[in-house]
């Protein structure tokens, strides 16, 4: 017996299949069925699509991220140069 692998779809794809599901003009059965995906993982495409539709037109959503990503990257250079400094303290304790 072979076992199948899985199938990996590009956000892209996913992207189309949802938005044909919004627009409602195909069941999501037979969009499932022509894109050979379960009905339920359309389902969820779909409501991920629906609940961050906003964030493509909301430039404060992406900016508050990045301030976000900028300050955690800030406080982990911070961590690393406090346990510098103790690691070359205590080797100098040390005698090496």
């Amino acid at each position: 017996m072979t076992k199948k692998t899985r199938r990996k779809l590009d956000g892209a794809l996913k992207a189309k299949i949802a938005l044909e599901a919004v627009r409602g003009d195909v069941t999501v059965t037979d969009l499932a069925q022509r894109h050979e995906v379960h009905p339920n993982q359309i389902y969820a495409w779909k409501k991920q699509l629906q609940e961050q539709a906003a964030r493509a037109f909301d430039m404060t959503v992406e900016q508050d991220a990045e301030r976000a990503a900028q300050k955690r990257i800030d406080e982990l250079h911070a961590k690393i140069g406090q346990l510098t400094m103790e690691r070359d303290f205590l080797a100098a304790r040390s005698g090496r």
